[in-house]
């Protein structure tokens, strides 16, 4: 199923060949391809290499066993998960993770998680974009962070996950005007009803950064309850999705 910006959902039937060279790796495509029906997620094609392994939770997904994660605190902080499994490993809003076997993930409801590989190295990384964290261009800081560790921006491919879109996000002009820098001022100026496109504004950063293979889910999660967790929407009784990466061992 597409969503609004051309995002591919796990239960669509069709299924990309690309990496189809073998018997074996059709089999193991095959494998989780089943898997993903059973967990509900959405997954990339950007995002499609046997030795990894991804999803963008909906609100009913199963959350990966052994999963690493952060203390979320909206900020720019980039933490790297040393081998550690199945630990909240301190205070951040992205991870990276270069070793095998290890799945690193984020939770969100409305804020924009993204997942990145990088496919010579085969290290992996994701991150929770709120404002706070556009604004403090925490998806730079993360690419930042892989570069330093010896990946190149060229060789990452990552996906922007499902968050609120622009459709249903407006923000007073004092958080409008942080976005300067990514977004042009409305016709009216930076008013209290300015609508803002996050995932459309970390595209711009991963771009300025140097990354060129970007997917983008285009759903928005305040437009559909029955498949997304809001906090717009539901304030404070809002669940969290689980958006996941790992390297297969």
């Amino acid at each position: 199923m597409a969503g609004d910006g051309g995002g591919w959902l796990a239960s669509s039937p069709t299924v990309g060949i690309s990496n189809y060279y073998s018997p074996w790796i059709f089999k193991q495509r095959a494998i989780e391809w089943v898997l993903s029906l059973i967990d509900n997620v959405i997954i990339s094609p950007n995002l499609d290499f046997v030795w990894l392994t991804h999803g963008f939770g909906l609100r009913d997904s199963a959350i990966p066993p052994d999963l690493t994660t952060v203390r979320q605190v909206h900020s720019a902080i980039v933490l790297d998960a040393c081998g550690r499994r199945g630990e909240q490993i301190g205070e951040g809003d992205a991870i990276i993770s270069t070793e095998s076997g290890v799945t690193i993930g984020v939770r969100t409801a409305d804020c924009v998680p993204i997942l990145l590989a990088d496919t010579v190295n085969r290290t992996v990384a994701c991150a929770h974009a709120g404002w706070r964290g556009t604004a403090a261009n925490i998806i730079g800081a993360t690419v930042g962070r892989l570069e330093a560790l010896g990946s190149r921006a060229a060789d990452l491919h990552v996906a922007i996950g499902p968050s609120i879109g622009s459709c249903c996000y407006e923000v007073g002009a004092d958080v409008a005007r942080q976005f300067q820098a990514w977004m042009d001022a409305p016709p009216s100026g930076w008013g209290e009803h300015t609508a803002v496109d996050l995932p459309k504004i970390n595209e711009i950063q991963l771009r300025e950064a140097g990354v060129g293979k970007i997917w983008i889910s285009g759903e928005c999660t305040f437009c559909r309850p029955e498949r997304f967790f809001s906090f717009r929407r539901e304030k404070e009784q809002a669940g969290r999705m689980l958006s996941y990466i790992g390297t297969v061992v």
